[in-house]
């Protein structure tokens, strides 16, 4: 089995029910054997799946979004905006709320949830005003004491030309230091994709965990096909070489942890997935709260300065 075939049967439900809704038809002789075989066929999905079947799951339609979790785990949310330079990005939102009871700065890469919304914020692509409000919300984090939850989810940071006329390399690195120094707690969850500086300029976590079927990387795989063998084509080649899924990444010690997904993935189940999610930021949020100011700092700028994994040969 592999994830297309699954996909294009959740697919087949998802159009059936459309249509029942739609046209108040009863479509349940279809419909009940299709939902059956989709079961069948998450409860015997892989685990070991490859890189790129996990990518395409990070990809999937309907997989949660950062405000999809802030819906479920989050009450008292109030988005600021702007950046006091140059305008708001919609692709990076933020604001203070309280994460299951407890009160935090959160920092969203936000996708968008249907075409009209996913173009409005350029696929969580920011801008480097969107960069520069971070920076304005992590240092309200420190004058108000609010430990800081960022959830990632960007194939990297809007490669146009007038982000890069706007300081687009500056931006990320201001925001990659402000983190770093931060003077609260810093926890970092990849819930989708995970590219390039863009997704470094709010991961500089004191934890960085990420779930199941998430990647993270340098480079998406499209890119790193494109530039090593000319062809984006080649990006399952890529997704290998690049080894950018949860389970590396792990093991390579540049998460803390991996957060389990529904079967099948995050989109099949996001109450369940919010659940998961939710669990484990509160965890480690109570756990860095035994910590002061310059343990807090001190530890995030070990973390980071002890990555990397070689092999000589």
């Amino acid at each position: 089995m592999t994830v297309d075939t699954l996909r294009e049967l959740e697919a087949r439900v998802r159009d059936l029910e459309d249509t029942a809704r739609r046209t108040g038809q009863n479509l349940d002789a279809a419909i009940t054997p299709l939902r059956a075989e989709v079961g069948r066929l998450r409860q015997a999905q892989p685990q070991d799946m490859g890189r790129w079947a996990r990518v395409q799951l990070a990809r999937a339609p309907g997989r949660p979004t950062a405000l999809d979790y802030v819906d479920r785990l989050c009450s008292d949310f109030t988005e600021l905006h702007g950046d006091r330079r140059y305008g708001d990005d919609p692709a990076l939102i933020g604001g203070p709320a309280r994460w299951q009871g407890l009160p935090v700065m959160l920092l969203l890469q936000q996708k968008g949830r249907d075409t009209k919304s996913k173009i409005k914020r350029r696929f969580g692509s920011a801008n480097p005003e969107g960069y520069r409000k971070a920076v304005r919300l992590m240092e309200l984090a420190d004058k108000f004491g609010l430990p800081l939850v960022s959830l990632v989810d960007t194939q990297g940071a809007y490669p146009g030309l007038e982000a890069e006329e706007r300081g687009q390399g500056w931006a990320i690195a201001e925001s990659i230091r402000r983190m770093l120094n931060l003077q609260v707690p810093a926890i970092s969850v990849v819930i989708g994709e995970g590219g390039s500086g863009g997704a470094l300029a709010i991961g500089v976590g004191n934890r960085v965990l990420i779930q199941e079927n998430a990647w993270y990387s340098v480079i998406s795989p499209e890119g790193a096909a494109s530039i090593i063998w000319k062809d984006a084509a080649k990006a399952p080649l890529a997704a290998e070489a690049l080894k950018l899924t949860a389970p590396d990444l792990l093991e390579m010690g540049i998460v803390e942890e991996v957060i389990a997904e529904p079967a099948g993935g995050a989109h099949l189940d996001p109450d369940a997935a919010a659940q998961g999610l939710g669990e484990a930021v509160s965890r480690h949020l109570r756990e860095l709260s035994a910590l002061d100011a310059a343990e807090l700092r001190r530890a995030r700028h070990e973390r980071f300065r002890a990555l990397g994994a070689f092999t000589e040969g």
